[in-house]
């Protein structure tokens, strides 16, 4: 079975890209980052077309997810955003999952955690906020699955063996103490860094900014994560970082990750 994260930076620009990766890696699973666009004009048709049935919630210009499954999956139980939160942005989306053919159902979580923009911003402050509410949410949700994977876009780094630049990018957005420790907060649940598992020695990265030739010269960040629950991490086999997507003409800033996991016993 194949997880699957990445940011797609405007579903309407990235379609082309996703379909066409979607035929050439046939993920199980795949959560969706930043759609910028509204619940009615997510593009089913063409996904379905691909094979592919989804659960979404969308938001005009901004933010939106998405979980897409292989047709004839069972999906129930679906969470648009977090609970305990009154939040008006588009960020989290959660679903029970029960492929084909699979005597066993995963809880899924794929969410777009806020940027923060600066630490001592009131974009920080809600960032905090929300990783509050989402660790209570899931504490309890862990309790109620414990086959569990929650995945997407962090916007924080684990540590340094996540950052090109770690003394240059020192205490900035993403790499600040209080984002760390509110990451480690959320695998001290009981969930495992799937990446961090297969590439121990860091230096594996899921975005590049636009600028400054950031992609050739790998200066990337490690921003987009994939946790698995104890039950789940057991049967890890594989994780990486499909690169080609962000090689393409107008690609997305971020590249996908794809956690592989060996079939339930």
């Amino acid at each position: 079975m194949q997880l699957a994260t990445w940011n797609v930076n405007s579903l309407n620009v990235r379609l082309p890209q996703l379909l066409d990766w979607l035929a050439q890696r046939q993920p199980d699973i795949v959560a969706l980052q930043e759609l910028k666009l509204p619940d009615e004009a997510f593009p089913l048709p063409a996904i379905q077309a691909a094979g592919y049935d989804a659960v979404w919630l969308g938001q005009k210009t901004y933010n939106g997810v998405a979980l897409l499954v292989r047709q004839g999956t069972q999906l129930h139980d679906v969470q648009r955003n977090l609970p305990n939160l009154e939040d008006p942005q588009a960020r989290l989306i959660a679903a029970t999952v029960q492929p084909p053919g699979v005597d066993e159902a995963l809880r899924v979580v794929g969410a777009y955690f806020p940027n923060g923009q600066a630490p001592g911003s009131d974009k920080f402050a809600y960032k905090m906020q929300w990783l509050q509410a989402l660790r209570a949410w899931l504490a309890a949700q862990l309790s109620q699955y414990p086959k569990l994977v929650l995945m997407g876009d962090f916007n924080i780094t684990r540590d340094d063996l996540d950052v090109w630049d770690p003394d240059g990018l020192r205490e900035t957005i993403h790499c600040t103490r209080a984002e760390r420790e509110q990451l480690q907060a959320l695998l001290a649940l009981g969930l495992h860094d799937a990446l961090r598992t297969t590439a121990p020695q860091g230096g594996v990265y899921t975005w590049w900014d636009y600028r400054q030739l950031a992609f050739p010269k790998n200066r990337g960040l490690r921003i987009d994560h994939i946790l698995l629950s104890d039950p789940l991490h057991a049967r890890l086999r594989a994780c990486d970082v499909d690169r080609a997507l962000r090689k393409r003409p107008q690609p997305s800033d971020h590249a996908p990750v794809v956690a592989t996991l060996a079939p339930s016993a």
